[in-house]
């Protein structure tokens, strides 16, 4: 068994990097609807100087429904990541589940294969790891691989903790860390 060396902090995308369902924008389905939350570069770059590795692992069922293209989620996917880079922010891997919810795939949260795809491949150690979501899909993924999963925007009993918003989450992991 290969050692597992890697600290990393696991995003979901819509509601804790993005805005989703506000006055702005329903779904992202085009770049021009990606609105990064406030604070959230920042967040990043704090875990990135830490020495986490950051992924952004999201469920876009809009995809396997046709309300957009792979292409299309790839270019959105670019966008964002270029926006957070701005800002010194850097995402190590973009991670999506593009099939339709009806599709029961282990990938799409609440199943955790795409967490166990990224903590293979990059050796990462699960009991120094974190999971950011904002819905219980989110969570039970996480909770299914045993890392720390984290709430925001609103709270969940099987949440290890909640928070407001990203940059409340990442400085509680930051402290925990040190524990």
């Amino acid at each position: 068994m290969k050692h597992q060396v890697n600290k990393a902090v696991f995003l979901d995308r819509d509601g804790v990097i993005n805005e989703v369902k506000t006055d702005r924008v329903k779904f992202v389905n085009r770049p021009e609807d990606l609105y990064i939350l406030d604070g959230v570069p920042e967040a990043i770059k704090q875990l990135n100087d830490a020495g986490f590795k950051v992924f952004v692992v999201t469920n876009q069922g809009g995809v396997g429904l046709g309300y957009m293209t792979e292409d299309e989620l790839n270019t959105i996917h670019d966008h964002m990541a270029r926006e957070l880079a701005k800002q010194g922010a850097h995402i190590h891997e973009i991670m999506a589940c593009t099939h339709a919810p009806h599709e029961n795939c282990y990938c799409r949260k609440p199943g955790s294969q795409m967490l166990l795809d990224l903590i293979d491949d990059y050796d990462v150690d699960i009991m120094k790891s974190y999971l950011v979501g904002d819905r219980e899909p989110d969570i039970e993924a996480g909770n299914a691989v045993g890392i720390k999963s984290l709430m925001v925007v609103s709270t969940h009993p099987e949440a290890y903790k909640s928070f407001n918003d990203l940059s409340e989450a990442v400085e509680w992991i930051l402290e925990d860390e040190k524990a």
